[in-house]
């Protein structure tokens, strides 16, 4: 059992930030439900003979465990063991040898499990659960995704760390996403985003390099978004990070677990017509890019097209003075 400096340490406690979206998130969904509650009873769940949720095979196999295989057991920051996320879990050692930890170099690492997480992995709305879960599911939010990202590269020596902030979304996402259940699109609207989304961030050469663990390149077609690398960011893609919400942290914090649960006993139904939306976008996303001749010319054309979002830098002029 971790002491309070452990939990402290290791950032378990949820920092301001996440404390007021949580509070403010929840505070939403309550008043938005007891406010309609007429529709939030009758879309709390799917109605008989309506299309359900069936969650898509796993799209790999296990990759078998076998004693003696080597991992980097540290007690360092952003090596650790964290909360959900365990790097010497057998599951996640024999995935990382799999990907070739130890054998190449870390930048080629994790390129590969970058590229597996992301395109192998498929985004379902679930509980949060241990990364062996995940695994052994083949599907979660973004934070079950960047939780598996994270202890590959941690159990491979790779220091590795959350980015979390609260998001906005472009407008095919919110269509998309959001277009099928009103209860959904009510939360959203009143609260100006959508909960929390997870990046991760590892260090190469000195360097920290953001990850976007989901969604996979299907659902990015089917959106209209480049197929992001790893090194880009979803911030100024298809999402904006809601000012002053973005935390920097080595774990998951407690709390979110909470937040997700709140969310699924409250409103199961448009959890999964949400579930059953991504389905479809990854079936239409494999048409995109079957029209555009295939995946690498799909993301050429797409990034010939984009428009980056502009960055400001403001600076202090001290020879500009106004009494």
């Amino acid at each position: 059992m971790l002491t309070l400096r452990q939990i402290k340490d290791r950032e378990y406690m949820p920092p301001a930030p996440f404390i007021r979206l949580m509070t403010k998130g929840i505070s939403s969904l309550l008043i938005i439900g007891v406010a309609n509650l007429p529709e939030v009873l009758r879309m709390r769940n799917i109605p008989e003979g309506q299309e359900r949720f069936v969650r898509p095979p796993r799209q790999y196999d296990l990759s078998k465990y076998t004693e003696g295989m080597r991992s980097v057991r540290s007690e360092e920051k952003y090596l650790r063991p964290t909360l959900h996320c365990d790097p010497n879990d057998p599951l996640i050692i024999a995935l990382a040898h799999e990907l070739g930890a130890f054998q190449l170099s870390d930048r080629e690492f994790a390129e590969r499990a970058h590229h597996f997480v992301k395109e192998r992995m498929l985004i379902e709305e679930t509980p949060i659960n241990d990364v062996a879960e995940t695994l052994e599911r083949g599907t979660g939010t973004c934070f079950h995704l960047v939780s598996v990202f994270v202890a590959l590269c941690r159990c491979a020596g790779i220091k590795a760390r959350y980015k979390i902030f609260a998001m906005s979304m472009i407008a095919s996402w919110y269509d998309s996403m959001l277009g099928a259940d009103p209860f959904m699109k009510r939360w959203y609207d009143s609260l100006g985003y959508f909960v929390l989304e997870a990046e991760a961030s590892i260090q190469l050469d000195g360097e920290w390099v953001t990850a976007v663990l989901g969604p996979e390149a299907e659902w990015q077609a089917a959106t209209g978004v480049c197929v992001s690398k790893l090194g880009e960011s979803s911030v100024g893609n298809w999402f904006e990070a809601v000012p002053g919400t973005v935390m920097i942290m080595e774990s998951l914090p407690y709390g979110l677990k909470t937040l997700m649960r709140t969310l699924l006993v409250t409103a199961p139904g448009s959890i999964e017509r949400v579930n059953i939306s991504t389905l479809k976008l990854h079936e239409r996303g494999k048409k995109v890019i079957e029209e555009a001749g295939g995946l690498e010319a799909y993301d050429a054309k797409v990034r010939a097209n984009m428009i980056k979002m502009p960055s400001v830098h403001l600076e202090n002029k001290g020879q500009i003075t106004f009494d």
